[in-house]
């Protein structure tokens, strides 16, 4: 940093970090990766990240960025109101120490070959779970942090929480919940071996590279095969792409063939992967996610889980700010129950039945 940077800059601690400051210096890591760069505008997914990587403090600019702080904040978001709570804030503290105790556990069980320490990870999970008052509370806060980098292990954890309030939709039992979770937290860990600029490519795939990521199913059963841990969970990491139709992989599973843990993590690994921001594409609006459900999901999952994952998942989105195809900006007041996709929405002093405006559709949740 310069002399004129420094006059106006000044060194802050992580937990003072705010939306909307500016970085005044580049920020590095402790291994000196940098993370951040000079100008980079902070957002939640900036601040999270400083703390994944255990960056305890940093330079900012004492002037904000308020354009920029002003389109983070927008008056009236639902998701922008639950991340000022102090609840949030906990959960997010809880989910990101989470994370790094999460990738420590995994890498320990690749490289050391060490045991798979179930109750250490479960008492993990349910630390954050803890931070929520129930399931859709949980949800809520998860949308908070959807702008988290994709990396296996979170992914790995969202599915897994997911899971966990899954199962108790479903009325299972405490033993197969526990068992249910570890199967979310497990169900991507052969992707650790699969080459990572694969993994991390920011473009498609090819074909071949396709094929290559497709083999992390197969990879991740032969990593759990030998730990003395629920086969339901081993099942679940082999078969969590095959689909009900037949059209999944890596054997082309059809209904009957597929154990029910794995139908299960499939659907939540299917929702949180394509509501969370990947490196070559935004993350998609939930209620899209729910309509493609709607349309095809019947078919490649099973409809006794499917159907009560979607009446359940959209309930999180009631009192969501959303932004309609033709700009409008409402809230979800209502859900219509034969098309969850397509609420009520609240415009000013006008309610609009997505279900009888056919050319209106959600564009975002904001």
């Amino acid at each position: 940093m310069n002399t004129m940077d420094m006059v106006d800059a000044l060194r802050i601690r992580i937990d003072q970090a705010e939306i909307g400051m500016v970085v005044a210096s580049d920020v590095y890591n402790l291994n000196n990766q940098l993370i951040l760069t000079k100008g980079t505008v902070l957002d939640e997914r900036m601040i999270t990240k400083l703390r994944f990587y255990h960056v305890y403090g940093l330079y900012v600019f004492k002037r904000t960025s308020e354009g920029i702080h002003g389109e983070e904040n927008k008056e009236g978001s639902y998701i922008e109101a639950v991340r000022n709570t102090e609840e949030f804030k906990k959960f997010n503290n809880s989910y990101v120490e989470t994370v790094g105790n999460v990738e420590s556990h995994f890498n320990k069980v690749l490289q050391e070959s060490s045991e798979i320490n179930v109750d250490q990870l479960l008492e993990e999970t349910d630390r954050i779970l803890k931070e929520g008052r129930n399931g859709i509370h949980v949800f809520e806060m998860l949308q908070g942090i959807r702008d988290y980098d994709d990396l296996t292990y979170v992914h790995s954890l969202n599915v897994s929480l997911i899971c966990n309030i899954f199962g108790h939709w479903l009325n299972f039992s405490e033993e197969d919940i526990r068992a249910l979770t570890l199967a979310g937290l497990f169900h991507d860990i052969g992707k650790m071996l699969v080459p990572k600029d694969i993994i991390i490519k920011d473009s498609k795939l090819t074909k071949e590279e396709y094929e290559i990521v497709k083999t992390h199913s197969m990879k991740g059963f032969q990593i759990l095969k030998d730990h003395p841990i629920d086969i339901r969970v081993k099942y679940a990491a082999l078969m969590h792409h095959e689909r009900c139709d037949g059209s999944g992989y890596p054997n082309g599973f059809r209904s009957n063939q597929i154990e029910p843990f794995a139908k299960i993590v499939a659907i939540a690994d299917v929702y949180d992967a394509m509501t969370s921001n990947r490196r070559y594409r935004n993350a998609i609006c939930p209620f899209d996610v729910v309509e493609s459900f709607e349309k095809d999901g019947f078919l490649k999952f099973d409809p006794k889980y499917i159907m009560v994952f979607l009446e359940r998942i959209v309930q999180s989105y009631i009192h969501n700010k959303v932004r309609l195809n033709d700009g409008s900006e409402g809230e979800v007041v209502m859900i219509n129950k034969l098309a969850l996709s397509r609420p009520v929405i609240r415009v000013g002093n006008k309610f609009v039945d997505l279900t009888k405006e056919h050319g209106l559709s959600i564009e975002a949740i904001i």
